[in-house]
């Protein structure tokens, strides 16, 4: 009798415990379990955190991204890298540009004028077809130039992107690099090796 009652007041405390953690609702003449609090901490990724902010910095001004990811020396000759390479292409655009219209102005007064070169020119050494030659020689280096600035552009917010994720990548103390000596055979004979070359053994532990 007393086994019983023991019984039955353990299985009544272990479901008042279940309910306790468990909280049901009643909907008409059904229980319907109330879902648990979810964890309302979420894990952020700091490494894509700053990879995001790097392209909004590098996308708004070359070179920001890289600041961004904290400026040393290595970090500094990249920024200089790509305000020199900049420099040099716009540069070499506007010479570009400019010789293109100066061989495009001489050949539309050509044009109208029976092929006639520019008395106040200094392209009246040029045949027409020399002409047209060097003028799509620049055009093209133009676009070439425009090309390359767009090029430039992308490359540095791409590597700001890389940077930033690297900077915050954990390789761990498990990773290991092992270089041994050892022989490689070559050629057999009755199930034997009868040359060997030495060789060396690349051994990673990850």
């Amino acid at each position: 009798m007393l086994k019983n009652i023991l019984l039955t007041i353990g299985f009544l405390l272990a479901i008042s415990a279940s309910y306790a953690q468990e909280g049901f609702t009643v909907k008409g003449d059904t229980l319907t379990r109330t879902p648990a609090p979810a964890d309302t901490a979420k894990y952020v990724n700091p490494g894509r955190l700053a990879g995001r902010k790097a392209i909004f910095r590098s996308a708004v001004l070359p070179g920001w991204g890289q600041y961004g990811n904290g400026l040393n020396v290595y970090r500094g000759i990249k920024i200089a890298a790509i305000y020199a390479g900049g420099t040099v292409l716009v540069m070499s655009y506007m010479d570009n540009n400019r010789q293109y219209k100066v061989y495009l102005k001489e050949l539309q007064y050509r044009l109208e004028h029976n092929d006639n070169p520019d008395p106040d020119g200094s392209l009246q050494r040029y045949t027409t077809t020399g002409l047209v030659a060097a003028k799509d020689i620049y055009r093209r280096n133009r676009e070439v130039v425009i090309f390359s600035i767009g090029a430039l552009y992308a490359v540095n917010i791409i590597e700001a992107y890389v940077d930033a994720r690297l900077k915050y990548f954990d390789i761990g103390n498990n990773l290991a690099l092992k270089i041994s000596p050892t022989v490689i055979g070559s050629g057999s004979m009755y199930g034997y090796n009868t040359t060997f070359t030495p060789a060396l053994k690349l051994a990673f532990r990850l």
